[in-house]
């Protein structure tokens, strides 16, 4: 096995230990409703992923993309915190502009499949019911459309280095050693969550302002 599928093993192996919400992601309200959607739980064989309005074939798989329900069920959206691990610049290059900002519309796929199975093996909650969005059971693939999204991205030692010594990232862009990313209790790390923290929503208005 090569380093780079050894890599995208072991990010999926820690991003699977982050929890339903992304750690250290502040909620404006207490009506959130987070959802990971990659990577998958053990023996699932579907999941969320983004692609454009009208695309068959084209499609983002972000190494880890967690989903906030938001709207009604005429009016629905999801606001998205994606994680891309970058081994390369090219590969960083590659994955940078799927996230660019655009202005077509970005659509996350939620598979019936997916919908109808239990939110975490700890919670039988189907995950239809649990996104707080659906009136009625669902019968197919549901496509909403993304309002928001945060983008972090894990890059290698000189990759890393390169970027913050030459490039200026997006307001929706997040940065960190790879070698953060994939260390062991990476979600427990205090500056992990002070970064996370920065990607939130909530990080753009007052404290305890009215409507938080």
């Amino acid at each position: 096995m090569n380093s780079a599928a050894t890599l995208d093993m072991l990010v999926k192996q820690r991003l699977r230990r982050w929890p339903q919400c992304p750690p250290g992601l502040r909620m404006r309200t207490r009506k959130e409703a987070w959802l990971r959607g990659r990577p998958s739980e053990e023996g699932d064989s579907v999941n969320p992923f983004l692609k454009l309005p009208g695309s068959t074939r084209l499609r983002t798989l972000p190494d880890g993309l967690w989903l906030n329900f938001g709207g009604t069920a005429h009016d629905p959206y999801v606001d998205i915190f994606a994680v891309e691990a970058c081994s390369t610049l090219q590969n960083l290059l590659d994955k940078r502009s799927r996230f660019a900002p655009s202005t077509h519309s970005i659509l996350a796929v939620c598979p019936l499949t997916w919908l109808l199975a239990a939110t975490s093996p700890t919670d039988p909650t189907p995950r239809w019911r649990a996104t707080r969005l659906f009136t009625f059971e669902p019968t197919g693939d549901v496509a909403i459309p993304v309002r928001e999204m945060r983008v972090l991205f894990g890059l290698r030692g000189d990759v890393y280095k390169g970027f913050t010594a030459h490039q200026l990232p997006h307001a929706h862009e997040f940065y960190m050693p790879m070698e953060m990313l994939i260390e062991e209790g990476c979600e427990n790390n205090p500056a992990v969550r002070a970064l996370m923290d920065r990607a939130s929503l909530a990080s753009n208005f007052v404290d305890g302002a009215a409507g938080l």
